[in-house]
C-alpha cells in the first residue's frame, strides 16, 4: 500500500536509514517520518545541522540549552555536546547527550545527520537505547525529501513511552513543513549569510568603481 508523505511508515523502504544497525535493535521501539519539505535540499542540510531551527521544531513543547563552555553551536559538529532540556520551554527537564555523526557511504544525493546520544538524567533517561537518523535528498521538483528513524528502547517501559514518542514525532513532523519554507533563507550568523553578504559587498564595489572609471 502506498503512503502519503508525512504519516508515520510501518516500513523503510529505502532501507538506508537502518544501514549499520546491529541485529540487537531490531525489537527496540521504531517511528518514521516520511515528509516533503517545501524548500530545497541544501537549505532542509543546513537546518537539519542548525540547533537554533531543533529549537524552533520542538516548540513550546521542549527546549535545550547548553551545558558546554562556549554554548550552542552555530552548526553541529560531529561529536558530543551536553544539554539541558526545559519541559515547556522552562521547566528544567534533566541532561541529554546530542551526539552527532555525518554517516558516509549512502546513495548519491543523500544527506544524513545522526544523533546516537540520549537524556542522561530526567524522564527521558528512561530509554536505554537511543539512535536518531535524519536524511534528506532531492525530488524531481526540487524540493526536499526528508526521511526520519528513531529507534530506541526503554526495556519494560516500551509499551509506555511508544505513545508520547509517537504523538511528539508528529509535532516534529508538523513543525517541519511549517519551517521549511523559511529555510530557503539563509539565518544571520551562519556561514552562508556572512558569504553572500562578503559577495553582495564585493558586488557593490565593483560595482562603485566601474562607475567611478565611466
Amino acid at each position: 500500500m502506498r503512503r502519503s508523505p508525512g504519516r508515520v511508515a510501518a516500513v523503510n523502504p529505502a532501507g538506508f536509514l537502518g544501514r549499520g544497525i546491529r541485529s540487537a535493535y531490531s525489537l527496540d521501539m521504531r517511528v518514521l517520518l516520511k515528509l516533503t519539505l517545501d524548500c530545497t535540499p541544501d537549505a532542509a542540510w543546513r537546518a537539519l545541522r542548525s540547533p537554533a531551527v531543533l529549537r524552533e521544531v520542538v516548540a513550546p513543547w521542549l527546549d535545550f540549552s547548553s551545558l558546554e563552555q562556549d554554548g550552542l553551536p552555530t552548526t553541529w559538529p560531529e561529536g558530543p555536546h551536553r544539554v539541558r532540556a526545559l519541559a515547556f520551554r522552562r521547566f528544567p527537564a534533566g541532561e541529554e547527550l546530542v551526539d552527532v555523526s555525518y554517516p558516509g557511504g549512502l546513495p548519491t544525493g543523500v544527506r544524513m545527520l545522526r544523533d546516537g546520544g540520549g537524556a542522561l538524567t530526567g524522564p527521558l533517561a528512561l530509554f536505554d537505547r537511543w539512535d536518531h537518523r535524519m536524511a534528506v535528498s532531492a525530488l524531481p521538483d526540487g524540493r526536499t525529501l526528508y526521511r526520519d528513524q528513531l529507534r530506541a528502547r526503554a526495556g519494560a517501559l516500551d509499551l509506555v513511552a511508544w505513545y508520547p514518542t509517537w504523538a511528539f514525532w508528529q509535532w516534529r513532523g508538523m513543525r517541519l513543513r511549517q519551517l521549511a519554507p523559511s529555510w530557503s533563507f539563509d539565518p544571520p550568523g551562519t556561514a552562508d549569510a556572512a558569504a553572500a553578504a562578503s559577495a553582495a559587498g564585493a558586488s557593490g564595489a565593483a560595482s562603485v568603481t566601474l562607475g567611478a572609471a565611466a
